[in-house]
């Protein structure tokens, strides 16, 4: 694993100090280690922090200044979050427990009483400095390796979606489709749930993952035999009972593959797999849930799959027209639906539509 060390740590020192000779003298001790500006008072070493923050190794602030005291900064750097990203010494002659006390619950570093010993300033300082700059660089390669483990992570389940994915393409293509079958079942199931109430409280993430997983409502024709699979005419019930069986298969997959176990987008996946052929009523399989029993999402997924199957050619049939296909909806023929779940679809129906015109208009051009 490649870890990238931040090549140039901080370097500034920013001494803040309305005497003079004081600011001299910690120049002259630090210029040998680091870059040195200086401030007269309180308000101007606020407005170089913010301007060379990100430059900026330490601050070595004095107490009492003309206008905005020592104290004040502090306070102005803790509400503003950078008394936790520079370290911040306080050089004061007015060592009061009161002052002590407030500056090293406002987080500065450390306390330096005037007159200052300059080889103990300068040892104090260096190895607060140095320390501070050894846990940026450690909370950096933490970091690092952490993005880079979730990075790998997404990796592993991205290609097992990948997978799935194109197992599902692989089975439209086996069964004399053209593939395109799961990808509007993607897009209808998606655009119910952004669009319509149906998905209201749900996040994106959480549509995006619904609308993945619908991809995955047939994979389990995988095992069923090509001559019932791709048979033109009507099924007889033995052949339908085979049939059926695709449901529970496609959950079984979906069981087997650990990955897919850890995705989001797993449970809704087992849920349409498995659940995609029940009814409103009932009187669908394979387990007969009923009206709500049945996860929303495998509902919308159900109306998708049979509204696509009626306005798109199959071995077995020609492509009804958006009216037929819709009255046989509304009739019952197809099946009983959620009434709340078909007042949605109705509302939207003609954007839906929209779905399948570049196809139809291509084969007409």
């Amino acid at each position: 694993m490649e870890i990238q060390y931040q090549a140039s740590p901080p370097s500034t020192m920013l001494v803040i100090d309305d005497d003079e000779i004081n600011r001299g003298i910690l120049n002259n001790l630090f210029s040998p280690f680091y870059t040195v500006l200086e401030a007269e008072d309180g308000a101007e070493g606020i407005e170089k922090i913010l301007r060379w923050k990100s430059d900026l190794c330490a601050v070595l602030l004095d107490v009492v200044m003309p206008g905005m005291d020592g104290l004040e900064v502090l306070r102005f750097l803790q509400r503003e979050g950078i008394i936790s990203r520079i370290p911040i010494f306080l050089i004061t002659a007015e060592a009061h427990d009161s002052v002590m006390k407030e500056a090293y619950e406002l987080g500065v570093m450390d306390v330096i009483s005037k007159p200052i010993v300059p080889y103990v300033v300068e040892r104090r300082v260096k190895s607060v400095v140095e320390l501070f700059q050894a846990r940026k660089r450690l909370e950096n390669v933490t970091e690092q390796q952490q993005a880079k483990l979730l990075e790998q992570a997404n990796q592993i389940v991205s290609l097992s979606m990948g997978i799935i994915e194109s197992l599902s393409t692989a089975i439209e293509f086996r069964s004399g489709e053209s593939g395109e079958h799961v990808l509007r079942i993607h897009d209808i199931t998606r655009y119910m749930l952004l669009h319509t109430e149906l998905g209201d409280g749900m996040s994106e993430e959480t549509i995006n993952n619904i609308a993945l997983a619908a991809i995955m409502h047939d994979v389990g024709k995988i095992a069923i035999p090509d001559a019932i699979l791709n048979k033109p005419g009507k099924l007889t019930p033995e052949e339908f009972e085979i049939m059926k069986t695709h449901t529970v298969q496609g959950a079984l997959l979906l069981e087997k593959i650990p990955q897919m176990r850890q995705h989001k987008a797993y449970q809704y996946a087992y849920d349409i797999t498995r659940h995609h052929h029940e009814r409103w009523d009932g009187r669908g399989y394979p387990d007969g849930l009923k009206g709500d029993e049945i996860p929303i999402w495998t509902q919308i997924v159900s109306l998708a799959d049979v509204y696509d199957a009626l306005v798109s050619k199959r071995v077995y049939k020609n492509a009804f027209s958006y009216e037929d296909a819709l009255k046989m909806i509304q009739n019952g023929e197809c099946g009983t639906f959620n009434p709340r779940l078909l007042d949605c679809f109705l509302a939207i129906e003609k954007e839906i539509r929209k779905l399948y015109q570049p196809k139809k208009e291509a084969q007409t051009s």
